[in-house]
């Protein structure tokens, strides 16, 4: 985007000229994403769309991916905000991990920070809480959390105005962008609500795991208390601000300067702006599928499952979160997780969050396990299940949240050439 068109965009939004203002901002970026939208217009050209919208339609209704449930809750915010949750718990516990079965193993593996959370008491069992990333929400968990169940007690929940939770009360109510720390303490509610007592590990991907960062920014003495492992997937501690996609980063970096001041006047015409993303579908699906995998053999009911998710994010709440990645800098709270078993995993041709910053996350915690998937994108827990969650289940038995020879459930594949697990 030229600086002259830059400014008039800015411009044009700070005169309430929205139309203008998106017009111009349309035909720039719609040049800087050139590069990722080529292979939609080649499928464009082999495939009819009668054809497009009939493989969407089935895939929709046959598609098994977010259909699982578990026992709902609300917690409520600082601020009111509803934050829906849901737990599986895991039948039949004796309060320990395992039961008898290993239990020797697990009780050798306490921490002395776990010791004094059990004292002579038998032990709570551990609860594992997931938090999911922007756009998204609970159900981008499915595969690992089909494989968990009745292994573990789980907590899911959706972020404000992500999925079933309310709209943002601050957002509503004074216009207000999110910030990564409100989502650091929306998740301490969560965790009040669902999980007051007992050790608990953190899993979060992408904005889920800045939000894990925030909680222990805010709460540290509940990390040092309570948490005994932590999963960070995708994610990235700072330097947002100079991500670039995939792009050229001269076009990026001008795109970058207008779009907060885009997205709000967007944010503000959403019903219209709704209509259009509708009319322009296909498009945004060959995106979204380029930002979300690297893998050529996606299974397509995956791949319409993560575009059903973020299609279902209004672009007022887009507007609103958009502002937080650029502050974003959660550098600092990584210490807390220093004397915890900690995974960081990531895609290697992650466009969204760049493995770079999951490897320094990793070099800021020298004891973490760092696994970089080669063939991988932003959703790699979407992509390749079978890997995050058998690396998920290998922390758990670090944390002593599970016997170490724990043998998770089956998770399906995400391949072409599998069927729907």
């Amino acid at each position: 985007m030229s600086e002259s068109n830059a400014e008039a965009v800015a411009s044009a939004v700070a005169a309430g000229g929205w139309r203008r203002a998106t017009g111009i901002a349309g035909v720039e970026i719609g040049v800087v994403a050139a590069g990722a939208a080529a292979g939609v217009a080649i499928e464009r050209l082999t495939v009819g769309r009668g054809m497009r919208q009939k493989a969407r339609l089935a895939l929709d209704s046959a598609g098994p991916y977010g259909g699982l449930r578990g026992t709902p809750g609300t917690a409520h915010a600082d601020d009111g905000t509803e934050l829906y949750y849901e737990v599986d718990d895991v039948d039949g516990v004796d309060g320990g991990p395992g039961g008898d079965a290993g239990g020797t193993a697990g009780r050798a593996a306490l921490t002395g920070r776990r010791r004094r959370l059990f004292g002579r008491r038998a032990p709570a069992p551990v609860t594992v809480v997931f938090s999911h990333g922007y756009c998204l929400n609970q159900d981008s968990w499915h595969f690992q959390r089909a494989a968990l169940r009745g292994v573990v007690r789980t907590v899911h929940w959706d972020q404000r105005s992500h999925g079933r939770s309310g709209r943002g009360v601050t957002q509503v109510r004074d216009g207000s962008p999110v910030t990564i720390g409100e989502l650091g303490r929306d998740l301490k509610a969560v965790i009040d609500a669902a999980a007051p007592e007992g050790p608990i590990v953190l899993v979060g991907h992408s904005m889920g795991g800045m939000t894990v960062m925030a909680l222990a920014d805010a709460f540290p003495e509940l990390v040092r208390e309570r948490v005994v492992g932590v999963a960070l997937v995708g994610t990235s501690s700072g330097r947002l601000g100079e991500v670039n996609f995939g792009l050229p980063v001269a076009g990026v970096n001008a795109v970058r300067r207008v779009l907060p001041g885009v997205l709000k006047a967007l944010g503000q015409r959403a019903e219209l702006v709704e209509k259009g993303r509708r009319a322009t579908a296909d498009l945004f699906a060959g995106i979204i599928k380029r930002y979300s995998f690297a893998s050529r053999d996606v299974d397509p009911a995956v791949a319409r499952f993560a575009e059903r998710m973020i299609e279902s994010t209004p672009i007022d709440v887009v507007a609103e979160y958009y502002p937080a990645f650029n502050d974003h800098d959660k550098t600092d709270a990584l210490a807390e997780f220093a004397d915890l078993p900690v995974l960081v995993l990531a895609g290697v041709r992650d466009l969204v969050t760049p493995s770079e910053h999951s490897e320094e996350i990793a070099g800021l915690l020298p004891d973490a396990e760092l696994v970089l998937v080669p063939d991988a994108g932003h959703l790699v827990m979407l992509e390749h299940p079978e890997l995050v969650t058998d690396r998920l289940a290998d922390l758990l038995a670090r944390a002593g949240a599970v016997p170490p020879a724990t043998t998770v459930g089956g998770y399906g594949s995400t391949s072409s050439s599998a069927g729907p697990g």
